[in-house]
């Protein structure tokens, strides 16, 4: 007997409701906030006492100050392409292993600490680096998942930036996905959740800078597996990030590429168009997932540098840039679907 799509989707929701006491999406523990958090060289100590690693690039006399944020099964150090780049223009760039990711403690890697935690994190390092440049404009460049924490960060902790740069931030949510793959994460995710999945079948490509991908794979401080109940918190954030795109008051740049084959393009489509407050919306017609490690991540990194110079308080505006091999103008897009 064959079963259609909704029979399928009433299966998985009645196994849902068999096994929902079986396990639950475990989470990283938290101390209680006991103490005064800070900020050195090399580590950032939040106030519960977690200790994440930093990586910096530092601008002499800087102009402007950015707080990288990096995305899923990454860490600081995937800023190591355009924190040089930035810092030669006078833009110093400050990064952190957010928890549960890079180069923190071994056993903690790869668990999940909760959306909340880690929009507490990056309020409480933006107000550490703040005292380090009073004065500065300071912006906060969030990539996949780190745009999905600093969307959260803005609306639900008082996040001190001066803009939100969001490099195809993660907004794929509950909300957006098909039911049978939202069914099967909660299912997986609350029966196995210590279990891992490594997507190495699903032949993505996340950037067209096949250098670049190689070194990522071999770097051990990128995640090469993950946990389903960490997959699950994953999409939690990135439905509450979407939810968030409206609320979100200072200045921002939406950044996307229409090669991205990790984020679709409808919900963020669907995002960009619920920003109220002043931003500009870049689409890349041959742009990745990682833009800023692109082949044409010059491009991106100009488009950025433009719009804290010039436009951050702009009124909002979209436009298209076309490939490496067009003209190189900017072009007015469409306003449908943004």
């Amino acid at each position: 007997m064959q079963l259609n799509r909704s029979a399928i989707i009433a299966l998985c929701l009645a196994l849902c409701a068999v096994v929902s006491a079986c396990a639950k999406p475990h989470l990283l523990d938290t101390g209680p906030v006991v103490g005064v958090a800070s900020l050195n060289d090399t580590e950032y100590t939040t106030a519960d006492g977690e200790r994440l690693q930093v990586s910096r690039w530092d601008a002499s006399g800087p102009r402007a100050v950015f707080v990288a944020v990096h995305g899923f099964n990454e860490y600081a150090g995937s800023f190591q392409l355009p924190g040089p780049w930035f810092s030669r223009q006078g833009i110093s760039v400050y990064a952190y292993d957010q928890r549960g990711f890079g180069r923190g403690d071994a056993a903690r890697l790869g668990r999940w600490a909760g959306g909340d935690v880690m929009a507490r994190d990056l309020s409480g390092f933006v107000q550490l680096v703040r005292r380090q440049h009073p004065g500065v404009p300071l912006y906060v460049v969030g990539t996949s998942m780190g745009g999905a924490v600093a969307m959260k960060a803005s609306v639900d902790h008082g996040l001190a930036a001066d803009g939100l740069v969001l490099v195809a931030p993660a907004i794929w949510g509950w909300r957006s996905m098909n039911p049978i793959l939202k069914s099967a994460l909660w299912v997986t995710a609350h029966t196995v959740p210590e279990k891992t999945a490594t997507g190495s079948q699903l032949e993505i490509w996340p950037s067209d800078n096949i250098a670049w991908l190689r070194a990522y794979s071999k770097d051990r401080h990128n995640l090469k597996q993950s946990r389903f109940d960490t997959l699950y918190g994953l999409v939690t954030l990135m439905d509450e990030a979407a939810a968030a795109a409206p609320d979100i008051t200072m200045p921002v740049l939406y950044l996307y590429g229409l090669k991205d084959q990790v984020v679709p393009e409808a919900p963020s489509r669907k995002v960009m168009a619920s920003l109220t407050g002043p931003n500009k919306q870049v689409i890349y017609e041959k742009g990745y997932h990682m833009l800023l490690h692109d082949l044409q991540r010059d491009m991106v990194y100009g488009d950025i540098l433009q719009w804290v110079d010039r436009d951050a308080i702009a009124t909002p505006a979209s436009v298209q840039r076309p490939g490496l091999a067009a003209t190189g103008k900017l072009r007015k897009a469409s306003n449908s679907g943004l």
